[in-house]
């Protein structure tokens, strides 16, 4: 339902559709965040190391092991970088694919009704997050506590997507009714 078209939208309608949009653009704006800081990934290591041990840090003394993580990784990557550069094409990857995610919700945000499946896909995607976690993480080596940091991604990342879809049920339930509606009738003149 694009309310800017559908003279049968309600204002009831049109408020619903004001809310879906806007958490859509939440989700959208966070994804485009999360794959442009996939690009810079060493100098950002750099910087939350030099954070997390600088003076004042509460990780120095309270967590020293996450510590000790986030200085593995940084030095993990800068010499990866220095070493084998092309493996940084990987995260470029991985940027790009939240970049074109995140272009996936044109859709959506224009007709968010026509468009829900997009964001049923979606959801599957947060909830997938999980298992790769679960399952990769370990084989990689990651610390059971950054693995739910990674998790946390999917269960903040569906939180949006499942009031946009609560928001939209009544939309959708109407417009799916009207379809059968519409074949039906076309059935029955078809036959007639």
């Amino acid at each position: 339902m694009n309310d800017a078209t559908d003279s049968k939208a309600t204002d009831g309608d049109r408020a619903a559709l004001r809310k879906v949009r806007r958490w859509l653009r939440i989700f959208v704006i966070c994804l485009v965040l999360s794959g442009l800081t996939a690009f810079p990934l060493e100098t950002e290591t750099r910087w939350l190391a030099d954070l997390a041990a600088g003076p004042g840090a509460p990780v120095t003394e309270r967590l020293p092991a996450l510590l000790e993580w986030i200085e593995r990784v940084r030095d993990a990557l800068a010499e990866t970088n220095a070493r084998h550069p092309f493996l940084a094409y990987g995260t470029d990857w991985l940027a790009f694919a939240h970049l074109v995610i995140a272009a996936a919700f044109w859709g959506p945000l224009k007709d968010p009704v026509r468009n829900v499946w997009v964001i049923r896909w979606a959801v599957l995607a947060c909830a997938g997050i999980i298992p790769l976690a679960l399952i990769c993480g370990p084989l990689r080596g990651i610390p059971l506590y950054w693995r739910f940091v990674d998790m946390s991604f999917g269960v903040v990342g569906v939180v949006p997507l499942l009031i946009v879809l609560r928001t939209l049920r009544p939309l959708v339930e109407r417009a799916e009714r009207a379809e059968r509606a519409d074949r039906g009738r076309g059935t029955a003149s078809a036959a007639g």
